[in-house]
């Protein structure tokens, strides 16, 4: 990390704590009381509403799926004799499963994410479906295109994750469709794997690193670039599922983002917003 970005991030944190609300908790100093990670699980909230209860969100999501439809009727028309069967390629966590659950609840509770808690709920199976995302990959298979979820999921979580798959009705819920992660989240090993025997004709995810357009370990600037570079993919090769709660997005504000405490985390979220404050209260 940069002195610039240093500076910053101490200076929205010293006005985030100049505002923070009394409590009978102070150290022997007088100091306010530690932002914990409670306090940083608070900025979840309005991310995991939108998501569990509006509309928009179903729309957004239906949107995807609908615009994965045509892709795949496209994909199925112009096909010819003796090309390579057809694919899609699909994420899986809050692209065709909602593990929301999951991250509300950490919500109220001093308590970060933790590969041992994750791995509980892979194995708990209750993560629920994304609005249109069996219909779709029930649709996929009735066209004779094949569906593989790659994701980061462990192998610790596979067999829960065929479950959960199975429970909710997805076709493609077996050892062949599934790829784990086997020791790293880059998958474009993953996806070279699958373009071997298939025509891959569309990514699904949550993530720029869901599709092969490089973004993996790239900084927030890089990130964005490669984006506005693949543009005209976006409703065609590469459909997106909102999700606003977590991604590698969150890791590229700041380099060492993850190592940060709570109150540094916080400020280096704030310290990206472009604000405007009226002249007159």
């Amino acid at each position: 990390m940069n002195i610039g970005k240093k500076a910053v991030l101490a200076l929205v944190l010293a006005s985030v704590l100049s505002f923070a609300p009394k409590s009978v908790i102070f150290a022997e100093d007088g100091a306010a009381p530690a932002y914990t990670q409670k306090d940083i699980n608070e900025q979840l909230v309005m991310a995991l509403l939108w998501m569990q209860t509006s509309a928009e969100y179903r729309e957004l999501c239906y949107q995807a799926f609908n615009m994965a439809a045509m892709v795949v009727d496209k994909a199925v028309a112009s096909a010819k004799a003796g090309d390579k069967p057809l694919a899609v390629v699909s994420d899986l966590d809050e692209a065709l499963l909602d593990n929301s659950a999951f991250d509300a609840g950490l919500v109220g509770r001093d308590a970060a994410y933790s590969g041992k808690a994750w791995t509980e709920w892979e194995k708990a199976a209750q993560a629920l479906a994304i609005p249109g995302a069996v219909d779709f990959v029930k649709y996929a298979a009735s066209k004779k295109v094949e569906v593989f979820y790659v994701t980061n999921r462990d192998q610790a979580g596979f067999e829960g994750t065929l479950k959960n798959l199975a429970t909710l009705g997805f076709p493609f819920a077996d050892e062949k469709h599934l790829f784990v992660s086997s020791g790293s989240s880059n998958k474009q090993p993953r996806f070279d794997q699958v373009g071997k025997d298939y025509s891959i004709i569309a990514y699904i995810g949550d993530n720029a690193n869901d599709t092969p357009m490089g973004s993996y370990h790239k900084s927030m600037k890089d990130r964005n670039a490669l984006v506005d570079q693949n543009k005209d993919k976006f409703g065609a090769a590469y459909i997106v599922i909102p999700n606003p709660s977590y991604g590698d997005w969150e890791s590229a504000i700041v380099d060492g983002y993850f190592k940060l405490p709570p109150a540094d985390m916080s400020a280096a979220r704030k310290s990206m917003l472009k604000g405007w404050v009226p002249s007159q209260p």
